[in-house]
């Protein structure tokens, strides 16, 4: 009977340290993930910005250079012809 009381409390103390690690790696990983978030989230605002400034700037460009190669309409024909 008494050796059976000592072994219950031997594996109770191994429970409660398993119980303790568990806890404390699902404290690091909470930590983690949230920090994984916030990158996340920092990254995609930049996403946003930077997709807004390079529509600004294909409009720039698009309006400062008229282009480079006429309409085949409007295309005169060679003077040899």
């Amino acid at each position: 009977m008494f050796i059976e009381c000592v072994d219950a409390r031997a594996n109770e103390g191994g429970m409660n340290e398993r119980l303790t690690e568990l806890e404390t790696r699902v404290t690091f990983q909470e930590q983690t993930l949230q920090e994984l978030n916030d990158v996340v989230t920092r990254q995609q605002t930049q996403i946003e910005r930077l997709t807004k400034e390079v529509t600004t700037l294909k409009s720039s460009l698009a309006g400062l250079a008229p282009a480079a190669v006429i309409p085949m309409e409007e295309e005169k024909p060679p003077p040899h012809y």
